[in-house]
């Protein structure tokens, strides 16, 4: 199996490469595209449609270990901000999308959602996640969380 067939059940059984760490609710990866680097999503543990499918104390773990996720790309990335998105519209299950914004983006641009960027960005091979461009990026992100945080 391809490991972006399933990519909670390959962060799972450790072949997702793209997992930084193990949080208590799911798994920190670095997202497929890195136009806007360290953009980051959560993955659960618990496969569900939405997060109003866990129970509450599951929902406030998932939004504190996405915080957390956050929290290491302020540290390793210096955003301006960062852009929490939980959607599910294309890919319905849980997951959450953690989204650096920067200083150097237009500022029109900058105060819109990342998703109104033109779709050359999540598709364009150059700005897809590069071990050699990015994995420094992943390797600091992965050293935070598992130093920082007691999973």
């Amino acid at each position: 199996m391809n490991w972006k067939e399933n990519r909670i059940l390959s962060a799972k059984q450790g072949t997702n490469p793209m997992v930084l760490a193990e949080l208590k609710s799911g798994y920190a990866v670095i997202g497929d595209t890195q136009f806007l680097p360290g953009y980051c999503v959560l993955l659960p543990k618990k496969e569900v449609p939405s997060l109003n499918d866990l129970s509450i104390s599951e929902r406030a773990q998932f939004l504190t270990d996405m915080s957390r996720i956050g929290d290491a790309i302020i540290h390793v990335c210096h955003p301006v901000r960062v852009n929490y998105d939980i959607l599910g519209n294309t890919d319905a299950f849980l997951h959450a999308h953690i989204f650096p914004r920067y200083e150097w983006e237009n500022e029109t641009r900058r105060k819109m959602p990342v998703w109104l960027y033109d779709a050359s960005n999540w598709f364009d091979e150059e700005k897809q996640f590069n071990p050699e461009k990015h994995g420094k990026i992943k390797e600091a992100l992965s050293d935070y969380l598992s130093r920082v945080y007691d999973n």
